[in-house]
C-alpha cells in the first residue's frame, strides 16, 4: 500500500478491475446466447417441425431449457450488480459471478452440442449425429473447460 492510501483500497481496485473483465465478458457472450434463445423459440412455429421424432422433440426442449439456463445464469451477474449498486457488495458479487458465469458456459456448451445434435439428426440420421455430436461435445471440452483448467494447474 502506497503512502497516504488509506486500508482496503488495493483490495477494492482488484474487485473492480475483476468486476470491469468480468462484465465486458458477459457483454460478448450474452448475445449469441439470446439469438441461439431465440432461434429456439421460433423453432416450433416453423412448417417441418412436426415431422421430428421423439428424440429430436426431447433434445430440442433439453437445448430450449439449457439456452433459457444460460440465458439467467449469464445475465444474473449484472442484475445483481444493478441491484447491489453503491452497497459495497462487489467482494459477494465478483466470487459469485463467476461462478455464475462458469455455470451459464456449461450451460451453452450443452446446449449448443445438443442444437448440433438436433439439426445433424434431422438431416443425416444417428451415426452422423454420434460422430458430430461427439465431435462438438469433446471440443467444448477441451477448448473451454480442460486448456484453461489445465493451464491453472500447470500454474499452481
Amino acid at each position: 500500500m502506497t503512502e497516504g492510501q488509506e486500508p482496503g483500497v488495493e483490495e477494492r481496485e482488484r474487485l473492480d478491475r475483476n468486476l470491469e473483465e468480468m462484465l465486458r465478458e458477459l457483454r460478448l457472450a450474452i448475445p449469441g446466447v439470446t439469438v441461439l434463445l431465440g432461434f429456439l423459440l421460433a423453432l416450433p412455429f416453423q412448417t417441418r417441425f412436426g415431422e421430428v421424432t421423439d428424440f429430436q422433440e426431447a433434445v430440442y426442449f433439453a437445448c430450449l431449457l439449457l439456452t433459457a439456463a444460460s440465458v439467467l445464469l449469464l445475465i444474473a451477474p449484472t442484475a445483481y450488480h444493478r441491484l447491489t449498486f453503491r452497497h459495497q457488495m462487489k467482494s459477494h458479487l465478483v466470487p459469485l459471478g463467476n461462478r455464475l458465469a462458469i455455470l451459464g458456459l456449461v450451460a451453452l456448451a450443452l446446449s449448443v452440442t445438443g442444437v448440433v445434435v438436433l439439426i445433424t439428426d434431422f438431416l443425416y440420421g444417428a451415426l452422423t449425429t454420434a460422430i458430430i455430436g461427439g465431435a462438438y461435445g469433446l471440443l467444448f471440452a477441451v477448448l473451454w473447460f480442460a486448456l484453461p483448467i489445465s493451464a491453472r494447474i500447470e500454474e499452481e
